[in-house]
């Protein structure tokens, strides 16, 4: 019972920062990080705005050119918090869910528990977290060389933020920094669940064929993944934003959003999706062993029904209305259905259509650049009237 309590409380908070917001009350009931991430990305910006006010300059922090900088800190620090927040009860239902529902056998569990302890050791321990934050510090130095998009993504003097002295050092050496070093913490927290994924399918679970779920009894999956739509809404906000910026500014057109939307769309559904992908060759060897394991097993079986009722023998002594083998025949039917239509990816369309509405829904406002709301209203009270 021990090793099982162990087993069901997997979690990927850890670390130095998730340390610290506990020690300053900033984390509750041990998952619910969004007070941290909250806290960190208001004392960013509410120092950004003193100091843009001390130095005169206050309204320019508040002008389309610099908008990704103010979405950085207030919009997209604070989902990625609430991202992991949301995601942990459901990586811990997940463990839970194969251990309980016997896809992880008995025989399997010292292994997992292995894993697990694996996991922990590298999600507690302070050198990723130190290489995050030297790549963040690094990736602000050469920025510039990168040529990246939007005008507060990298230290130039023909961005907006460069124009404002003391906001601006802020910003330079701290808030864009901090922000890069959260998403490389992402990035580490999201190597490390792939990993756990990739170990667990190298285990011998036991997945069923018929599970109702269509995934053998990895279903669960898909809940966990559908929680990631967090950070992809954060990935595009911040896309959006940066786009926003150059837009307003001149220093791009609206029609180079096309392919960036493409690209951004296509990274984030690798991101969701490549993680479960890691059990599709698992769950098509399970498809193929069962349909013909379960092929073998039908066919005897109508053969033994054909028999027994249509070949003109000797009339059973049960009634024909009312039998159990009609039943028995249809229940197999729908067994050996489940089967066919069981998927190699545990996820179906309605994660495919999270992930695109989320993806989508912070690039909407861009079209306002090429087509203001003012227009397009009186367009269509034009159409309305017929003139």
């Amino acid at each position: 019972m021990e090793a099982f309590g162990r087993l069901t409380k997997f979690s990927l908070h850890g670390g130095p920062l998730y340390r610290l917001g506990r020690c300053l009350g900033l984390v509750r009931g041990e998952t619910n990080t969004f007070p941290l991430g909250l806290a960190i990305g208001l004392s960013a910006w509410s120092i950004l705005l003193a100091l843009a006010f001390i130095g005169g300059v206050g309204d320019r922090l508040f002008s389309l050119s610099t908008i990704g900088g103010n979405v950085r800190l207030l919009v997209v620090i604070p989902l990625l918090f609430l991202c992991e927040s949301s995601l942990d009860p459901h990586f811990r239902g997940f463990v839970s869910t194969i251990v309980r529902s016997g896809v992880v056998p008995s025989n399997a569990l010292p292994a997992l528990e292995s894993e697990i302890a694996r996991i922990d050791r590298w999600k507690e321990a302070w050198l990723p977290e130190a290489m995050c934050l030297l790549a963040a510090v690094l990736l602000t130095l050469f920025a510039p060389q990168l040529h990246m998009s939007g005008k507060t993504a990298a230290l130039d003097s023909t961005r907006t933020l460069s124009e404002l002295p003391l906001a601006g050092l802020w910003y330079w050496t701290v808030c864009l920094p901090l922000f890069r070093f959260l998403l490389f913490r992402w990035m580490w927290r999201i190597a490390l669940w792939c990993h756990f994924l990739w170990r667990l399918a190298k285990l011998d679970l036991h997945l069923v064929p018929t599970h109702p779920d269509s995934a053998a009894g990895l279903g669960y999956l898909e809940v966990v993944q559908t929680h990631f739509t967090a950070l992809v809404l954060a990935i595009s906000t911040v896309v959006s934003a940066s786009f926003a910026e150059e837009i307003s500014s001149g220093k791009t057109v609206f029609e180079v959003i096309y392919p960036a939307l493409v690209l951004t769309l296509i990274l984030e559904l690798m991101l969701i999706f490549l993680p479960p992908s890691i059990f599709a060759f698992k769950l098509r060897a399970c498809q193929e062993k069962g349909l013909r394991r379960y092929m073998s097993f039908a066919a005897r079986y109508v053969n033994d029904f054909e028999k027994k009722w249509l070949n003109g023998g000797p009339t059973p002594a049960e009634p024909l209305l009312g039998t159990p083998d009609l039943q028995s025949l249809a229940d197999l039917a729908s067994s050996v259905g489940i089967i066919r239509t069981m998927r190699w990816v545990p996820v179906s369309t309605r994660l495919l259509v999270a992930v695109l509405a989320a993806g989508l829904l912070p690039m909407a406002p861009l079209f306002l650049f090429k087509y203001p709301i003012a227009e397009l209203i009186q367009r269509l009270l034009s159409k309305l009237a017929g003139l």
